[in-house]
C-alpha cells in the first residue's frame, strides 16, 4: 500500500498548500515526515493536530518512504528524485526539472489520468499556467479535436514565490509615497505596470515560460500537431492566473455546446453572465481548486474558433492541488488492483 509519505519543500509555500490540502481532503497515510533545506531543518510544524520536526533532505531521508510529493528548486529535485527512487519511492515533482524527459509522465488528472501508471518512479506536475488550460481544453479537445490555441496569460506575482508578492506589495507603497524600492523577483516595477516577460528567452523571440506552455500541452494530450501561440504577462495581482485562450477546432464548437461541456467537466466551474457582469476574477477565485472560466464566445476571426476567460489559483491547481490529486491517483489505481 502506499501509505507511507514524505513532503520534499514542506515549508515553502506549496509545502504548506500540499499540507493543507492533505488534511483538507483526509488522504490516507500511515506514516508522514517533512523534508527541507538544511537551513529549515528542525522547524516544528503541525499535521494534522500532531506536532512534527522538519528533517534535512538526505539520500536516507526516502527509506521506508512510498510517495514523495516534493516543491523544490529544480536543481533540489534533479538531486533529490533520484535518492527516492533508487529508494523505492514514488516521486511527484513539482519542478520544472523531469518535465520533459521522454521516461516521465507529465499529469493533470483531469486531463490524462492514465499516465500515472506509465511512470518509472517520477511523475511530473506541469507549469501553473499550462495547468489550468489543459484542463480548459480537454473538453473541446474530445468534442471537435483542437487544432490551434492562442493563449494570452496575466499571471500573478505569487508564481515568483514570496519575493514576488514582496515586490508588489512593497513597491506600490513606495510608488504612493514617492519613494524608491528595489525589485527582489522581478527585473522591472510591478505595481502599476504589466511585465510582458517571465522566463529567458528562448525560442524565436518566445520566453522560457512561454515555450513551456507550447511544450507541455503537445505532451499531455499525446499529440504534437496541437499548435499553440503563447504571450505571458506579470501583472500587479497577488493571487491566480489569468488566461484569454482561443482555440481553433476540427468541428465547429458553440458557445452554448462550449458552456454545456465545461459545466459537465469535474474541476471546472463556470461563470459567464457578461449582462450582469458575472465572469472570473482573481479575488473570487483565490483559494480554491478548480478552474473558473467565463466569457465564453465565439471566436469572430475564425471559422471555428471559440474563445474565453479562465482563471485558476496558480499555487493551488496550479501547483499543490495537483500534486495531491496525482497522489489519489496513485492510492485509487492500487486499490482498484
Amino acid at each position: 500500500m502506499y501509505e507511507n509519505l514524505a513532503i520534499v519543500g514542506a515549508t515553502g509555500a506549496v509545502g504548506r498548500l500540499i499540507r493543507q490540502l492533505l488534511e483538507e481532503r483526509k488522504f490516507p497515510y500511515k506514516t508522514i515526515k517533512f523534508l527541507a533545506s538544511k537551513r529549515s531543518a528542525g522547524t516544528e510544524i503541525t499535521f494534522n493536530g500532531t506536532t512534527h520536526t522538519v528533517e534535512e533532505l538526505t539520500p536516507e531521508s526516502f527509506e521506508g518512504v512510498d510517495i514523495a510529493i516534493g516543491s523544490t528548486p529544480d536543481e533540489t529535485a534533479a538531486e533529490f528524485a533520484p535518492w527516492a527512487v533508487k529508494a523505492g519511492c514514488i516521486v511527484i515533482d513539482e519542478s520544472g526539472y523531469w518535465r520533459m524527459k521522454e521516461d516521465v509522465p507529465l499529469v493533470v488528472p483531469e486531463v490524462n489520468p492514465e499516465a500515472v501508471q506509465n511512470h518509472k518512479g517520477i511523475i511530473s506536475s506541469p507549469n501553473c499556467s499550462t495547468t489550468q488550460m489543459v484542463v480548459a481544453m480537454k473538453p473541446l479537445h474530445e468534442a471537435g479535436k483542437i487544432k490551434r490555441v492562442v493563449v494570452s496569460t496575466y499571471q500573478a506575482t505569487s508564481g515568483a514565490g514570496v519575493v514576488g508578492e514582496e515586490d508588489l506589495v512593497e513597491g506600490a507603497k513606495a510608488v504612493l509615497n514617492g519613494e524608491s524600492y528595489t525589485n527582489k523577483a522581478f527585473a522591472h516595477q510591478i505595481a502599476f505596470n504589466l511585465i510582458p516577460q517571465i522566463g529567458s528567452e528562448k525560442y524565436e523571440g518566445y520566453t522560457s515560460e512561454e515555450m513551456k506552455m507550447v511544450y507541455e500541452t503537445q505532451k499531455i494530450f499525446g499529440d504534437e500537431s496541437i499548435k499553440v501561440c503563447p504571450t505571458c504577462v506579470r501583472v500587479p495581482v497577488t493571487n491566480c492566473h489569468s488566461e484569454t485562450i482561443m482555440v481553433e477546432t476540427e468541428r465547429p464548437i458553440s458557445p452554448a455546446e462550449a458552456r454545456e461541456l465545461f459545466e459537465k467537466t469535474d474541476g471546472i466551474t463556470v461563470v459567464d453572465n457578461l449582462g450582469a457582469g458575472e465572469y472570473p476574477m482573481p479575488k473570487d477565485c483565490s483559494n480554491k481548486n478548480d478552474v473558473f472560466i467565463g466569457r465564453i464566445r465565439k471566436d469572430i476571426s475564425c471559422e471555428n474558433g471559440l474563445t474565453f476567460w479562465c482563471v485558476s489559483d496558480n499555487l493551488r491547481k496550479g501547483a499543490a492541488t495537483n500534486a495531491v490529486q496525482i497522489a489519489e491517483l496513485l492510492v485509487r489505481s492500487q486499490a482498484a488492483v
